[in-house]
């Protein structure tokens, strides 16, 4: 409706006329108000009294619009530079590292994006429930027509960045069984070759030096130096670890990586993930001493033995020689009187069993010998000489030496012996008979068996 004038009567335009109408000059923006007086007029209708097309407000395109819309508030001071706190949902990355996500409360969402560049010095890992508060500025994507925000800086709400970084990467690495005791290595009893990964200046080389050399002057130090803080810090401890276990002369028995105190913004090199990496892929076995005994970073627990200082590593690492003289001394003696005490059991042990084999030997011998006393007695019951004992003798031929048995076998006037107990007896055969037979030839017998 258009406004009344003052006083007169009630000049209304007609009531099918449109009230606007393109802007012929299509260049300025905003709604105009209609003019309430007879020279407004519809689309086609008449010109006013001027002469001039009624002026209406501009009717946009949607990209138009939009860009409307984006030049508006990506030029807002106030939404270019604003912090916002919420709850992390819908997360994402892609292959090329930007960070997708959603930002929400209870009653609203806004979409957010943290590029590349930005993505990369987040030192947390971000992830759906997450709270966060950022810094960003609104941005409108035409294609979709919405606005976003374009991060630029992420902190954790209610706990500081770093410190939950470190939680989230001990627990990853935990997860996959890197801190396990396991995997731990032993440390050498007396490394000849100590290898140092810190800096070259300040006094963390010096107290290691100054405790390795008081504690055994012939150890030798190989020194890795390396920057201990800030960026790129964490790559050149790690090419110091390659370095000392590809060395095929001179290669450390045992690494020392050592910093002194300092806030986890210092140490934050040794949280760094690549780095527990190598310290669990490194052939030598590796001593932590980074920072005071209350600092703890994650090359602590991955480290086959943490320090809780450096000078301490050094301590831990290479033992005193007037103590490693004292207990060489001590075992010494020690196996002395033992091997003296095992010396004496054995000659003990042995003498037991001389007198075991003498007494098995003699019981062995008393056996043989009675049975061999017995053997004797049955020989000789059976014995030729025990049966002449008893009266009878053998006749034996002279010419063969053999036993007469049958009287057939012999011929008159043939030599014979004839064995008594106490003696033999010559004689030749006269006559023979056999069992039974008349002598034959017949002539005079004597008694039988004996030589007239």
């Amino acid at each position: 409706m258009a406004p009344h004038r003052k006083g007169g009567h009630d000049d209304e335009a007609p009531r099918n006329a449109s009230l606007f109408q393109f802007d012929p000059e299509g260049e300025k923006s905003g709604v105009q108000s209609a003019r309430g007086n007879d020279r407004t007029a519809g689309p086609g209708g008449p010109p006013g009294a001027d002469g001039k097309a009624p002026v209406g407000p501009k009717i946009y395109e949607v990209s138009e619009l939009t860009k409307l819309i984006k030049k508006k508030l990506e030029t807002d001071p106030a939404l270019q530079d604003v912090w916002v706190k919420g709850e992390v949902s819908n997360f994402s990355q892609s292959g090329k590292g930007h960070i997708y996500f959603s930002l929400k409360d209870a009653n609203a969402i806004i979409k957010c994006m943290i590029w590349r560049e930005v993505a990369s010095k987040v030192k947390f890992q971000l992830s759906d429930g997450l709270k966060l508060l950022v810094r960003g500025e609104v941005t409108v994507y035409p294609q979709g027509g919405q606005y976003n925000l374009s991060i630029l800086e992420v902190r954790p709400e209610g706990i500081g960045a770093l410190y939950l970084a470190f939680e989230q990467l001990k627990k990853k690495l935990q997860a996959e069984g890197m801190f396990d005791d396991s995997l731990k290595r032993k440390l050498p009893l007396l490394p000849a070759i100590v290898g140092v990964v810190t800096s070259p200046t300040g006094a963390v080389i010096q107290d290691i030096r100054n405790v390795l050399f008081r504690r055994f002057p012939n150890a030798r130090l190989l020194l890795a130096p390396v920057r201990v803080q800030g960026d790129g810090a964490a790559q050149e401890i790690m090419a110091a670890i390659r370095l000392m276990n590809s060395l095929e002369t001179d290669r450390p028995d045992v690494i020392i990586i050592a910093r002194g105190g300092g806030s986890l913004e210092d140490l934050w090199a040794f949280n760094d993930e690549q780095l527990a990496r190598a310290i669990r892929a490194s052939a030598i076995p590796i001593i932590s001493a980074v920072g005071h005994e209350t600092d703890f970073t994650i090359a602590d627990f991955v480290s086959d033995l943490r320090a809780p200082t450096p000078s301490a590593a050094a301590e831990l690492v290479m033992p005193d020689r007037a103590q490693m003289e004292r207990r060489i001394l001590d075992r010494t003696q020690s196996l002395r009187k033992e091997l003296a005490g095992r010396f004496n059991q054995s000659r003990q042990h042995t003498d037991d069993l001389l007198r075991r084999l003498e007494l098995g030997i003699g019981n062995i011998l008393n056996g043989k010998r009675e049975k061999l006393l017995r053997l004797t007695h049955v020989l000789d019951a059976m014995s030729p000489m025990q049966v002449l004992g008893r009266g009878y003798s053998i006749t034996i031929r002279q010419a063969t030496g053999t036993a007469v048995r049958d009287p057939g076998e012999l011929e008159a006037g043939e030599g014979l012996r004839t064995l008594l107990a106490r003696g033999d007896v010559l004689s030749s055969v006269i006559s023979i008979n056999r069992r039974g037979e008349e002598p034959c030839p017949p002539k005079a017998q004597g008694k039988k068996g004996r030589k007239k």
